[in-house]
């Protein structure tokens, strides 16, 4: 698939660790670890059992989520980064060639420990897999976390209508995403928004609703969380992020 060379590619995978793990850019906060601070709070006296991380990326969220959880899967579609993963996971420390100009870089290296971690670790299991065909052992969550996830999904509606099934009742999925919405990643016929339908915007907010309707209830309002991902030392994207939280209805 054209949308996992993008991912595989070692450029980019440095990118991403500096983005968990690394520095801070233009004052915004560390988001894979605000994503986990906002689903910790979220779950307000719920169970803190099983959580699952999806599209993990460089699994930063995962580790934070499992300084409140008893234990938390990352899976993520790319092998490069669910390596790197579980690189960080045994090791404790990963090290990486942080873009700079051209084909300069700067080596980095950026500990568990730093960032009180490192007892985390013990409670996260990493793996490959995909969102839309999860295999049936991920089951049995009290969150489910996708983070800028849905919308490099090559049919997200797959993901949407059937992750109940692997969640317990009373549940919470979080939703982060800018919606960001190409045909690289997602036949426009896959689209879960981002269109006129009947002659009206249908934002992606409206197809979420509509998709996860029969099983979740929208648990508050939606609000926006900043990101930025360094590309070298003088580009920068920086973004925002949709974040929506849905509680699994119990059954009648």
């Amino acid at each position: 698939m054209q949308q996992s060379a993008y991912y595989e590619d070692d450029t980019t995978l440095a990118q991403y660790l500096e983005f968990h793990f690394g520095e801070q850019w233009h004052g915004e906060a560390n988001f894979p670890r605000g994503l986990a601070r906002v689903a910790i709070d979220a779950m307000d006296g719920r169970t803190l059992g099983r959580a699952l991380d999806i599209g993990c990326a460089c699994g930063r969220t995962s580790f934070e989520l499992a300084q409140a959880f008893a234990h938390v899967d990352g899976i993520d579609f790319s092998n490069k980064f669910v390596e790197q993963c579980q690189v960080m996971a045994r090791d404790k420390v990963v090290r990486y060639a942080r873009p700079e100009e051209g084909s300069l870089v700067s080596f980095q290296e950026r500990t568990l420990a730093s960032l009180d971690l490192e007892e985390a670790a013990e409670r996260v299991a990493f793996h490959q897999g995909d969102a839309c065909d999860l295999k049936p052992e991920f089951t049995g969550y009290d969150l489910v976390l996708a983070g800028n996830l849905i919308d490099r999904l090559y049919d997200p509606s797959l993901f949407l209508t059937r992750i109940h099934e692997r969640m317990n009742d009373n549940g919470l999925l979080l939703i982060a995403s800018p919606y960001t919405w190409l045909e690289e990643y997602t036949p426009r016929d896959k689209w879960v928004g981002g269109f006129k339908k009947g002659g009206e915007d249908y934002s992606t907010f409206d197809g979420l609703r509509d998709m996860l309707a029969p099983h979740f209830t929208l648990l508050m309002e939606t609000r926006s969380l900043p990101f930025v991902i360094r590309e070298t030392r003088n580009k920068f994207q920086h973004s925002f992020s949709e974040l929506t939280i849905w509680e699994k209805n119990r059954p009648a």
